[in-house]
This record gives structure tokens, C-alpha cells and sequence, in this order.
């Protein structure tokens, strides 16, 4: 039994990690800012905690965190011309700030660990240039070289890595898969013919997260239905 701690873990990718791990018998701690849609889980507790602002979480936690996932995140898509300077301090503090303030917070329990992982997400934007998405691209692009960065830092004790998804259908993502002629569109982009879901990010995060990639680390990995490698 490990100890997890999922930063955003009450909706879509995050709540799927989170049953995820629950359901390999962990501990999971869920911090967010609200606990909307989290289910009663076995090993499962909740802390109310907004990762963006200077405040530290309040509770009882693990000496030893096993893994620790940053999911929050936005979907902040216009021209460029009508991007303002907050939206783009908006998109990096969510993404950004957030996620270097939990580690940060995690880190003594996370090198209490023999064995610790970092996971933090960012977008097949950053590698695959996309109209619209220049804020949001511009905050992942930081997420990755933070995730780089990390890894060579914690190495040996912990392993830091990151997924970048193309578009997964939860609730940050309704405006773009509210119809299934949205849904169809945005298939016919991806080589494999569909849009993600979910369960999809979350095999690979527990991967990530378990002993079976303990010699995987530093890495940026494309979850993308192949968009970001493949033209056909």
C-alpha cells in the first residue's frame, strides 16, 4: 500500500487517477478546491486546498508521500489579439505556480519515500503548434521544462515526469465536446480516430506513478491519439 496525494482529484483525469489508485488499495489524499464530485472511496480522504494561493493545506498527512499528481488546469482558447495580460498571469498561475507550490509543500514527505514520483500534465499544444491555444501552450510549454528540470534536481530519490493528452472529454473540455458533432470533428483530427477519455490518461499516470516505471523519468509522454507524431 503506497501514499498518494492528487492535487485537483474531484473531476475528469484527476478523479479517474484517483479511483484508479484506490482501487490498487492506496491511500489517496484528494486536495481541491471543493469536493464536488468525489465519491466515497476505500483509502480516500479530502482537504480543501487552492494550490494557487500562499495558503498551506491544513490536515493530517502522510510522513512519506509515495507519489504526488498535479492535475488543475484551463482550457483558455481565443485569438491572440484578444488574450489580456491577465489571462495569460491566469493560465500560468493555475498551471504553473500551482503546481511548483505543491511540490514545494510535498517535498519533505516526498524524499521521506525510498522511491517517489512526480506527475504533472501539460498538452499536445506545446509540441503541435494550434491556433488559439497560445496562452495555454505557453503555460504547458513551462510545465515541461519544469518537469525537466525537476527530474535531474530529485534524482536519484524521485522520479519526475509528465503527460501531454490532446483533447479528453471531461468537464474542463464540455464547450469543445458538447455535441456529438464536435465530438466527430475533433476525432477526424486524431490519427486514431477518436478523442480520449479519461480511463486513457489514467493508465498511463498509474503506470508513471507505480514501480513498473521506476527507470522512466525527465520524460514528457504524448497521450494524443497519435496527433502529435503522425500526419495521415
Amino acid at each position: 500500500m503506497k501514499n498518494y496525494v492528487v492535487i485537483g482529484g474531484t473531476s475528469g483525469i484527476g478523479l479517474e487517477i484517483v479511483q484508479a489508485l484506490s482501487a490498487q488499495h492506496n491511500r489517496v489524499h484528494v486536495l481541491a478546491r471543493n469536493e464536488r464530485n468525489l465519491p466515497g472511496l476505500p483509502g480516500v480522504t479530502f482537504t480543501t486546498w487552492d494550490a494557487t494561493t500562499d495558503t498551506k493545506p491544513e490536515g493530517d498527512f502522510e510522513s512519506a508521500i509515495d507519489g504526488l499528481v498535479y492535475c488543475p488546469g484551463s482550457v483558455n482558447l481565443k485569438p491572440f489579439n484578444r488574450l489580456t495580460t491577465a489571462d495569460f498571469l491566469q493560465d500560468y498561475k493555475i498551471n504553473v505556480e500551482g503546481a511548483v507550490r505543491s511540490v514545494q509543500y510535498f517535498l519533505p514527505a516526498l524524499k521521506a519515500s525510498p522511491a517517489a514520483s512526480v506527475l504533472l500534465f501539460s498538452t499536445v499544444a506545446v509540441q503541435t503548434g494550434m491556433v488559439f491555444h497560445s496562452s495555454i501552450a505557453m503555460a504547458k510549454g513551462a510545465v515541461e521544462g519544469l518537469t525537466r528540470s525537476l527530474a535531474a534536481e530529485l534524482a536519484p530519490r524521485i522520479r519526475v515526469n509528465c503527460i501531454a493528452p490532446s483533447l479528453v472529454q471531461t468537464p474542463l473540455t464540455e464547450k469543445l465536446t458538447s455535441t456529438a458533432e464536435k465530438i466527430e470533428a475533433s476525432a477526424r483530427r486524431h490519427p486514431l480516430g477518436r478523442i480520449g477519455n479519461t480511463g486513457d490518461i489514467a493508465g498511463i499516470a498509474t503506470f508513471l506513478l507505480g514501480p513498473q516505471a521506476s527507470w522512466i523519468t525527465g520524460q514528457v509522454i504524448h497521450a494524443d491519439g497519435g496527433m502529435s507524431a503522425l500526419k495521415i
